[in-house]
């Protein structure tokens, strides 16, 4: 596992190397000074580097190869290259860019059919929620899932509707009682930090950066504004979603960042040893304990006979065989574990 993670960071770090030295060739004395005259036979190399070299090196990071992803990235390094190389060197190559945003044009009208798509069934989509007994962060997905078209586009564009849901309209909405995971750390402390921390970097690198280079400016600001609105959503989902208990089944959240199902009936042991619960967690463990400015370790470890399955955000899913958890209420949350799963033994 280390020496996979190792030639990732390689391919990660020959990625940034290409990508630096292409913009230093255009944007700094230095490159200024070496460029020859005619720039045909450099420019040709700098889109051989955004079309073909990047994408690779970033399929090799990634460690996952598929022909679809491969035009995308090269339509992507087409666009790239356009803001990268100024226009008077890239000038006799432009048909090149163009055939990036032919593309990615493609792509996204395809993203916008998927996207009306999602709008017909979102009716059907509302009411099972407004019906359903389960937190909003669980019906949600579930509605989508029996009417929506399973495709990764609909996942992200759900996730992005409960930033949207629960930064700018769940402020009218009181917080639920139950067992919590937040209330004794720093996790509210902290998201406030990082919004204050982008707010600064925004004012500051902003404007330095306008001059510098306008688009990408723009592009720095709506990705903290989008970075501010998620940390508030996160809070407030995580306010507004404690745990919830059925007889068979824990609904376990943090926030928008993961959450996932256990099953009574799939718990195969549960963990209090203190030196295990203080040791590393292991690959297939995932923790629900949220984030503190001090070291934090679970109060229970839940092994499992089957790996459940966690969702994390932009819709992401991967399966874990271990749940660690830190609760709030540690005896309460001892006693509902152990009556969950005294009914399935």
């Amino acid at each position: 596992m280390i020496v996979l993670k190792r030639k990732q960071n390689i391919w990660l770090a020959l990625l940034l190397l290409v990508l630096a030295s292409n913009f230093t060739l255009y944007h700094s004395g230095l490159g200024s000074s070496i460029l020859p005259l005619k720039t045909n036979g450099v420019v040709m190399g700098s889109l051989f580097d955004f079309v073909v070299v990047m994408p690779v090196l970033y399929m090799l990071y990634k460690g996952k190869f598929s022909l679809k992803q491969a035009i995308l990235l090269a339509a992507f390094g087409c666009i790239a290259a356009r803001f990268f190389i100024p226009m008077e060197h890239l000038q006799p190559f432009v048909a090149v860019t163009w055939a990036g945003f032919a593309v990615e044009g493609t792509v996204i009208l395809l993203e916008i059919v998927l996207v009306a798509t999602l709008v017909r069934y979102l009716p059907s989509i509302l009411k099972d929620v407004r019906e359903s007994s389960l937190p909003d962060l669980f019906s949600f997905s579930k509605a989508v899932e029996k009417h929506a078209p399973k495709h990764p586009v609909i996942q992200m564009i759900c996730a992005d509707l409960l930033v949207l849901y629960y930064s700018f309209a769940s402020w009218r909405r009181k917080e639920p009682q139950g067992l919590t995971l937040h209330k004794q750390s720093s996790y509210i402390a902290f998201q406030l930090m990082i919004i204050h921390g982008i707010a600064i970097e925004t004012i500051g690198i902003h404007w330095w950066l306008h001059e510098k280079s306008m688009i990408l400016s723009i592009v720095l600001l709506i990705f903290n504004l989008y970075s501010v609105i998620f940390f508030i959503a996160d809070m407030q989902a995580i306010r507004l979603n404690p745990v919830y208990v059925t007889e068979d089944t824990l609904y376990l959240s943090l926030g928008l960042m993961k959450r996932t199902e256990v099953r009574f009936a799939h718990i195969a042991e549960m963990v209090e040893d203190k030196g295990q619960l203080e040791g590393k967690l292991s690959k297939d463990t995932i923790d629900f304990i949220a984030r503190d400015f001090g070291e934090a370790y679970p109060q229970f470890i839940l092994k499992m006979k089957e790996p459940v399955e966690v969702t994390f955000m932009l819709g992401i899913k991967k399966h874990y065989n271990q749940v660690a958890i830190k609760a709030d209420q540690v005896q309460e949350f001892r006693q509902m574990l152990e009556k969950g799963m005294s009914k399935h033994f």
